[in-house]
Order: C-alpha cells, then sequence, then structure tokens
C-alpha cells in the first residue's frame, strides 16, 4: 500500500513534538509538519480546508456536528486545555470582583461558540446561579474590530446577544461599554487599565476540578471528513501516535536529570499534576474524559452552539472507542 503524504498544522506543543518530528510515527503516513498561531489554523482550516490534519477548536466541531457536518471527524486527542476562571476580565478598579455579581451587566465575548466562553458561561450559570438570560451579550474581536461568527447559532429567544463590528472587546472594557469580558485570549491592556477578575484563579480552578471533575478541553486534533471516509484505518493508526507522542512528553516533564523546558523544578510540577489529575495527568480517549465531555456537551446544547444534545460516542469516531486487547 502506498504511503500517504498529508499536512498537520498544529501550535507548538511539546505534547505534540515527537508526532511532528517523526520520533512517534504514524504507520503508513509520511506528516508534512506545519506550525502556526492556531487562530490561523482554525480559519484556513475551517474556511478553506487547507490542512488534512489540525487542531480545531472544539465548541465549532461540537456545532458542526450537532448540524449534520461531517466536514471534519476528531479524534478524542485534546492537545488544548485550560480552565477558565483565568480568561474573566474586567477595568482596574472594578466592583465587580466575583461572578455572582455579573447578573444585570454587559458582557464581552469574542464569539458565541468560541469554546473558552462556552465553558465560562457554563460555570456562570452552573456553578454561580447567574442566568445567561439574565446578561447583555456583546461579541467582538478582543483586540481588533470585525471578527464575527464562524457558526450558525440558534440561541434561545431568551439570550440578549448584539454583534459589535467596529469594536474590540479591549476598547469597549476600558471606555465601560461593556463590564466584563469573557476570553481566551488576553485583551491588550491587561495590566494597564485591565484586570482579571480573579486574580488567585488558580486556586479557584483548582477547586473547581476538584468539585466538578472538568478539566476543560479547548481543541481536539481533526481530519478532513473525506480523508477519514477514504482511509478509515488512519483514526486508530494516528491516534496511536498521538498517545505515544504525549506520553514521551510525560515522561520529559518527570525526567530528574535534565530540564526539558526553561522551568526549575519541572518534575516537582508534573508530580503535583499527578497528584491531582492521576497518573496521567494529560489523558486522551473519551472515559477517562466523560465528566468533561459531558458538561461541554450539555453547555453547548443549551446556549444555543449546539442544534440537538450530543454524547461523546457522537462526536468520536467508532474506530477509537475501543482497543484490541491481547
Amino acid at each position: 500500500m502506498q504511503r500517504l503524504r498529508l499536512s498537520l498544522a498544529l501550535g507548538p506543543y511539546d505534547h505534540a513534538r515527537d508526532l511532528s518530528t517523526g520520533h512517534a510515527p504514524v504507520d503508513g503516513v509520511d506528516l508534512i509538519p506545519l506550525t502556526l498561531p492556531v487562530e490561523e489554523i482554525f480559519y484556513r482550516f475551517v474556511k478553506f480546508r487547507e490542512f488534512d490534519i489540525a487542531e480545531l477548536s472544539f465548541g465549532k466541531y461540537v456545532a458542526l456536528r450537532s448540524q449534520g457536518d461531517e466536514s471534519f471527524i476528531a479524534l478524542p486527542v485534546f492537545v488544548s486545555r485550560a480552565f477558565r476562571h483565568s480568561s474573566i476580565y474586567v477595568r482596574e478598579g472594578s466592583a465587580l470582583t466575583g461572578m455572582a455579581q455579573l447578573r444585570g451587566k454587559r458582557i464581552g465575548v469574542p464569539e458565541w461558540a468560541q469554546t473558552a466562553s462556552i465553558y465560562t458561561r457554563g460555570i456562570l450559570a452552573e456553578q454561580e446561579g447567574v442566568p445567561l438570560a439574565e446578561v447583555e451579550w456583546v461579541q467582538a474581536g478582543v483586540n481588533q474590530p470585525g471578527r464575527v461568527e464562524k457558526v450558525k447559532l440558534e440561541l434561545p429567544a431568551s439570550i440578549n446577544y448584539r454583534a459589535a463590528p467596529d469594536k474590540s472587546l479591549n476598547q469597549m472594557l476600558l471606555d465601560g461599554e461593556i463590564d466584563c469580558a469573557f476570553s481566551a485570549r488576553p485583551p491588550q491592556a491587561l495590566g494597564s487599565g485591565i484586570a482579571r477578575m480573579y486574580p488567585d484563579y488558580a486556586a479557584r480552578e483548582e477547586a473547581y476540578f476538584r468539585a466538578t471533575g472538568v478539566f476543560p478541553i479547548m481543541h481536539v486534533l481533526a481530519m478532513r471528513g473525506e480523508l477519514f471516509r477514504e482511509h478509515p484505518w488512519l483514526a486508530t493508526n494516528l491516534y496511536k501516535a498521538c498517545i505515544a507522542a504525549k506520553d514521551a512528553s510525560l515522561a520529559r516533564m518527570s525526567d530528574i536529570t535534565a530540564a526539558h523546558a526553561p522551568m526549575a523544578w519541572l518534575p516537582d510540577y508534573a508530580d503535583r499534576m499527578r497528584g491531582l489529575f492521576g497518573a496521567d495527568f494529560w489523558p486522551y480517549g473519551i472515559e477517562p474524559n466523560r465528566p468533561t465531555l459531558d458538561a461541554f456537551l450539555r453547555y453547548a446544547h443549551e446556549q444555543g452552539v449546539c442544534r440537538k444534545r450530543l454524547t461523546p460516542e457522537d462526536i468520536f469516531p467508532r474506530e477509537v472507542q475501543s482497543s484490541v486487547k491481547v
């Protein structure tokens, strides 16, 4: 069988490094690795299908799948994860010191379907008790005007949502046009007019994980749908290589004989991560991530990002939902 030659677009992740270098080979495939900013990857992958395999916003992926769109097929490979108490921004000196105070306020988001904002709105509604209908939502680019939604939405009728195409969240927050912003990328004026609502976000995020078991998934690894349908064996082979690359990265983080990143006490930090998340502290697959997947799919449906309630089994190919036992 002739080997496939496929492009792979990813951010500069250590846990995918061996995939890009070929140290974790994909059986039957020669990869052409491309390292690009995530916003550029998303734009070129979704709009132009420029890559064979690439990371993809989890929110956009589930929105498309709920509409019956199988242009992309994702694997349960979670290349980017981040807790989201750190991504809530207010003006410096604001009286807003907690999410429960956001009832009746104006909140800016870069896109309603941005993955980070889906999680933050879920926390606002479920953990803080603030109904999303009791907030005025404003959509705009974080630091530049002109950003638009990338997927079709069917928002609940109770949601008060408008776009501000000629403004940025950064400037609206500084000018007092919005009270708060939920954004994965920090506003430019962070530290010079804008502050995080929770300076102690790490402690809050750890408490959130201990209470819910949710370790937010931001980006999945996806391939073009027609590529998967033509070569269904690719899903399992790619998935196995991704696990090998990630496991090698976790081993590097724990290696006390040499610093594999420019940080002191990195193995001690890895030990702390194992104490919180378990031996595999960056797990792939459905079962180790079911609390996170279930919560996100619930949020996405309730918020009108997904047109129907999906399950984890609905969004990942059956080929990687089980493995051979010898």
